[in-house]
């Protein structure tokens, strides 16, 4: 029997948990944005412009390097309480190598490592049997 490999991730633009479905012991990995208050304060002194190309740069790299994770995975849902999990999905639905990754976005609140936990595995164990 062929195991499919399942993601959810939680997500706002600063740091997405990464929480694989499986039978073992949870495990979150985290991927942070490098964007920090110090480099909107820095950016903002010059202007206005300066920050949005910035945030946007970082953005582009945070994106990236949860996009590199989601290759390894037949199913994703993205949560989260922001727009950043929107953000992302549309970047990968514009990418040829994700079109056979069944990805859903689902909007929450902000959770606890458990609460994220027990989300995700409700959602596989409900949704994929």
């Amino acid at each position: 029997m062929i195991t499919v490999r399942r993601i959810g991730i939680w997500m706002d633009h600063s740091i997405a948990h990464l929480i694989e479905f499986s039978n073992a012991p949870f495990e979150i990995q985290t991927i942070e944005s490098t964007f920090t208050q110090e480099d909107k304060k820095e950016s903002l002194s010059k202007s206005e412009s300066v920050m949005h190309n910035k945030e946007n740069q970082l953005l582009k790299s945070y994106y990236k390097k949860i996009a590199e994770v989601i290759k390894n995975y037949k199913e994703v849902m993205l949560f989260g309480p922001t727009d950043a999990k929107t953000e992302l999905f549309h970047i990968l639905s514009d990418d040829y190598r994700y079109a056979k990754i069944k990805i859903e976005i689902k909007n929450t609140d902000k959770m606890t490592r458990n609460e994220m936990h027990a989300y995700v595995n409700d959602y596989f164990s409900k949704n994929n049997k």
